[in-house]
């Protein structure tokens, strides 16, 4: 089967139609998706959306973008991952691309949500965007590699992958490969060992070609998951093994669904 590794269930677009969406997921080959928190606030839609559906699951974090929010401690955040359908911390990480001025904030932030997964002993889903320096940096000086985690909706050079790769991080690349200013980044593909290799949607955002510029959804990763195929030069179910399995090793919580 196929996994969307990331998804966002519970935004506009795609809560309002999730029968609709499950059904597609389920006539694509999408066996399994997680779907990443980003505020504390959002988190209980997140929780539900989970509890509801065998084949789905949570993570609880806040996004380095979200200023108008709680802003989350430790305790919170391992609490609050103790409900069997959460099986990450985040979407954590730091994005400089849209936010300006002191963000020393953003950077607190991040080694929070490290301090919590390594405390509670759950992997981290990290963004980076225009921030890959800091963002290796803070993951080496807290050691964000005893939680391990993935690297989400990667869009970085070669050099950042290996950093992250050599902390014991998975790469997880999004319909981004799809668009044909990426050419860069489909040689990124190329590079990552097999065995730390997922596939998103990022979903509601960044749909595939050919669907780009529409609303994402998990079905559409099979679109990625194609181009994998192609850009490594293995036969499509290669990828929906090899892929499948780095989740489920990954997350190790989501072996109900691995085993169903």
């Amino acid at each position: 089967m196929l996994v969307d590794s990331h998804c966002h269930l519970d935004y506009p677009g795609l809560a309002d139609r999730l029968p609709e969406v499950l059904n597609n997921m389920k006539s694509a080959g999408v066996g399994c998706a997680l779907c990443v928190g980003v505020t504390l606030e959002d988190f209980p839609a997140v929780r539900n959306i989970a509890e509801q559906h065998d084949h789905l699951f949570a993570s609880v974090g806040v996004h380095p973008d979200n200023t108008d929010c709680a802003e989350p401690d430790v305790d919170t955040l391992c609490q609050l991952a103790t409900h069997p359908k959460v099986v990450a911390i985040g979407e954590t990480g730091l994005d400089y691309y849209r936010l300006q001025g002191d963000l020393e904030w953003q950077r607190n932030r991040f080694r929070t949500h490290i301090a919590a997964a390594r405390q509670c002993g759950k992997p981290l889903i990290i963004h980076t965007r225009a921030s890959s320096e800091d963002t290796i940096r803070i993951m080496r000086e807290e050691n964000a590699g005893e939680a391990g985690g993935v690297m989400h909706c990667f869009t970085e050079s070669a050099e950042v992958a290996k950093h992250a790769l050599d902390l014991g991080f998975y790469i997880s690349f999004s319909g981004i490969i799809t668009f044909k200013n990426a050419a860069d980044l489909r040689e990124v593909v190329k590079m990552v060992p097999h065995d730390r290799l997922l596939i998103e949607t990022d979903s509601p955002y960044l749909a595939p070609v050919p669907y780009r510029g529409k609303t994402n959804e998990p079905a559409y990763v099979a679109h990625v998951a194609n181009l994998v195929s192609e850009l490594i030069n293995k036969d499509i179910q290669y990828v929906k093994e090899i892929t499948s399995s780095n989740f489920f090793n990954l997350f190790k919580g989501a072996a109900a669904c691995k085993n169903a």
